[in-house]
């Protein structure tokens, strides 16, 4: 039989043919230029990323007659002798059906004769992890000492389960995952020297599914060739693989746009019809709102893995979307990935899914809507509006049920710039006056509407541990009042001892009844009872 698959013809037979493994074959060929080659090697990393064939070109290079650069000539007695696995100073052994202890003592026995052609007798032992925990005591000895014209040349995808004494006797070498655009070039070279027309959403589909080993994607690349001839296009390439269609999710974002409930169902029944794996159909979704995140804060398409077709997409979506609408959405994902697995009926998960989905409501910052209050815009909110604050949130229904009496209610005191009084002939008064700025500054990032109301008010005079203020209007004073315990737990944090205030001019303040009727108050309502709470505001009489 004379075809051989495209892993086997278009194997590396020199360093700088080795792709995505640069930072080890530099280091071996500076080895060998330089005459620093050890006596064992280690080289781990996953399936398919050359691991094997970097152990063959450097036994290779090792015994070239004519190395150039730290490169083999593939031209000498030795190197058409390796090609042609005709060489007996190069021994391949395969770890998992030679992993018994007879088998290490009869390779320990052979290493003491010196080799028959070459300068070293090379032993290529993959997938060693398989050895026995005898078989790597037998060999540690060997190991540690060998012959001068010994080398051992260990591969593994589980290096884990190599004892430690071995790998410290080893130079290690961990080998990459294959970056998704090198696979696609080395492909794309490939085609093109085997006459192959493969576009470039092909090739897309092809290295992603391949998970970053160059192998596993010559075997498919091998497999769309043999079902489709050679022309090979993204429609084959999906028909035969049996992929989801990457188009699907992009309906779905826009679903999610343009609230269409409708092709939630439409979307779970191509997948039931077509029997693409449901877990997949989520993970193929997280990473599609994963690209999204990515264009949205980077404004660039960069670390986004995919055909350049599905980058203009991308791209699209860059100011559609919030960062905050995409957190809560990949979180409901990976919720929703979780419990389909749980799920005795994972159609009717999906389709539900899908409808929190493309229901959910876009959201708005707490500093919006203080905005909105604050220029009395507070009707303009829309029905999907959601103003969050810390884990909690207040939709629109709930504003609109208090609108009427809350629009104009709730205003941000006007920020006035703060003027020190004189200060008395007091350290503690001139220590108030000093902290009196990091004071406010520090209740305002934690209540905004109380610090704001604390930075329009002045100290005048400490005596007898109390502090008196003048106060801009009496609701101010009111305030101030309703947040006693929490002044006295923030004046010790600050000043360094508990303060009680007191309003310097009493006639400002007003006796009547500053608490808000009907609609307003704080016990009946969660939005007034939110904002008072989380923002330190104060209920006003109109």
């Amino acid at each position: 039989m004379n075809y051989l698959v495209t892993a086997r013809k278009w194997r590396p037979q020199r360093f700088d043919e080795v792709v995505g493994q640069e930072h080890i074959t530099t280091t071996l060929k500076n080895a060998i230029i330089n005459n620093r080659v050890a006596h064992a090697y280690l080289f781990a990393g996953p399936r398919g990323v050359g691991k094997t064939t970097t152990a063959r070109i450097l036994a290779k290079v090792l015994n070239c007659l004519n190395p150039q650069n730290g490169e083999p000539c593939n031209e000498c007695e030795m190197c058409k002798a390796f090609l042609n696995s005709q060489t007996l100073d190069i021994i391949e052994i395969d770890g998992a059906s030679n992993r018994r202890i007879e088998e290490i003592r009869t390779l320990r026995e052979s290493v003491k004769y010196a080799p028959t052609k070459g300068k070293y007798k090379v032993y290529i032992i993959d997938e060693v992890h398989m050895l026995t925990t005898e078989s790597f005591n037998a060999l540690l000895k060997t190991l540690e000492e060998p012959p001068e014209h010994t080398l051992f040349i260990f591969a593994t995808t589980d290096v884990h389960k190599v004892p430690l004494t071995i790998i410290s006797r080893c130079q290690r070498f961990d080998f990459r995952r294959i970056e998704l655009n090198v696979i696609k070039k080395q492909l794309k070279d490939i085609a093109t020297k085997e006459g192959i027309d493969i576009d470039d959403t092909a090739l897309t589909i092809i290295a992603k599914k391949a998970d970053g080993a160059l192998r596993d994607a010559q075997s498919l690349f091998d497999q769309a060739i043999s079902f489709s001839g050679t022309k090979v296009d993204a429609a084959i390439v999906t028909k035969m693989f049996n992929l989801i269609d990457e188009d699907i999710y992009f309906e779905i974002s826009d679903a999610i746009l343009s609230k269409d409930f409708k092709l939630a169902f439409d979307i779970s029944q191509k997948i039931y019809d077509n029997g693409w794996n449901y877990v997949d159909f989520l993970t193929g979704l997280n990473e599609h709102f994963r690209n999204i995140l990515t264009v949205v804060i980077r404004k660039d398409v960069k670390l986004v893995e995919s055909a350049e077709v599905y980058k203009e997409k991308y791209l699209s979506y860059a100011d559609k979307f919030s960062e905050s609408d995409l957190l809560r959405i990949l979180s409901f994902l990976n919720k929703t990935q979780f419990e389909l697995r749980m799920s005795s009926n994972p159609k009717l998960k999906i389709e539900v899914a899908l409808c929190h989905l493309i229901g959910l409501e876009k959201s708005s910052t707490i500093s919006e809507l203080i905005s909105k209050i604050d220029s009395d815009n507070l009707n303009s909110l829309k029905e999907k509006d959601v103003i969050y604050s810390s884990s909690n949130q207040i939709t629109r229904k709930e504003i609109s049920n208090v609108r009427p009496a809350f629009k104009n209610e709730i205003k941000i005191p006007e920020v006035k710039e703060f003027i020190p009084p004189i200060a008395k002939d007091t350290d503690d008064f001139k220590n108030i006056i000093t902290k009196w700025q990091e004071f406010v500054e520090q209740v305002k990032s934690e209540k905004l509407f109380f610090g704001s109301v604390l930075l329009n008010s002045n100290p005048v005079d400490f005596m007898n541990n109390k502090l008196r203020i003048d106060v801009e209007k009496p609701e101010d004073w009111d305030m101030i009042c309703d947040n006693k315990d929490y002044l006295e737990k923030k004046t010790k944090e600050i000043f360094g001892k508990k303060i009680e205030f007191e309003i310097a001019h009493k006639d400002k303040l007003n006796n009547g009844d500053t608490s808000l009727n009907g609609n307003l108050n704080k016990d009946n309502n969660p939005l007034v009872n939110e904002i008072i709470g989380k923002l330190g505001a104060k209920e006003i009489k109109k």
